[in-house]
């Protein structure tokens, strides 16, 4: 889950300590990261501000909040530098989405506790999210209808050699330093050539983050939560050792069998 962001956390091991900002500021610095109107990115010391604030912070001025000695930030700058574009295409739709609620709607603070249907899909893949890549239509199809046991255990050799999966969301990464058998994401879900697994990795990223931010940028797109395809990521071949066994994907209660109904 970690592997496409080593590369650039390489960086980090340099520091004594924990990575201050100054050094995440380097890292930044050193991709060129811009935001959405292509204004270069500046790490700096969170305000503690509403999601609103935060969000039309990085949109207005390219500066982007961090908290020292916190997993969750240190993970949202790693994920800035490997979807810089869908970090920023996804930061763009933040800040219109916002300006579309308040628009006739209720002073800006309301509106930052409770944000409509896409803030919270945006939300939710901002932090639990994760793209599934495959250059085979069906086995999206799979993943959308929940056939977990067919996906990754009866068809699990066509997963391994068409199928990448990417943590996107920082949330979920720092999960990922402690996984536990019910962690799930919510997928966006990309179809791509058939040569795609063949590339290297650091292209793959670059196609991944090429297409999710064309993908994030549709207003057609990602209109509520329900539009993400829940994804129990210890299901995933490779990513956990239990799944090597069959008998795993009979857990009905974390490989279900459709969405959990909530009022």
């Amino acid at each position: 889950m970690l592997q496409p962001f080593a590369t650039f956390a390489a960086r980090f091991a340099e520091c004594a300590g924990w990575p201050p900002r100054a050094a995440m500021a380097s890292l930044v610095s050193a991709q060129g990261l811009r935001n959405a109107r292509g204004l270069p990115l500046r790490v700096v010391a969170s305000a503690g501000a509403p999601a609103l604030t935060y969000e039309s912070r990085t949109f207005e001025s390219g500066a982007l909040e961090v908290r020292e000695g916190e997993w969750h930030d240190l993970f949202n700058v790693l994920a800035w530098t490997a979807y810089p574009l869908t970090k920023g295409a996804l930061n763009a739709r933040h800040v219109k989405a916002a300006r579309e609620d308040l628009e006739g709607g209720p002073p800006a603070d309301a509106v930052a506790a409770n944000r409509g249907r896409v803030r919270d899909a945006l939300t939710l893949f901002d932090e639990s999210g994760a793209l599934f890549v495959s250059s085979e239509a069906d086995l999206i199809d799979d993943l959308r209808a929940f056939r977990w046991r067919k996906l990754f255990w009866e068809q699990r050799q066509r997963v391994r050699a068409s199928v990448r999966v990417f943590v996107f969301g920082h949330a979920m990464l720092e999960k990922a330093l402690a996984p536990y058998v019910g962690m799930t994401a919510h997928v966006i879900a990309l179809h791509v050539d058939d040569d795609f697994p063949e590339a290297p990795p650091r292209r793959q990223l670059e196609i991944v983050d090429e297409l999710a931010a064309a993908y994030m940028a549709d207003p057609a797109r990602l209109r509520t939560p329900q539009d993400l395809a829940p994804l129990p990521v210890l299901g995933v071949p490779g990513w956990w050792p239990d799944n090597e066994c069959g008998a795993f994907y009979d857990d009905a209660s974390h490989f279900r069998a459709g969405r959990t109904r909530r009022r």
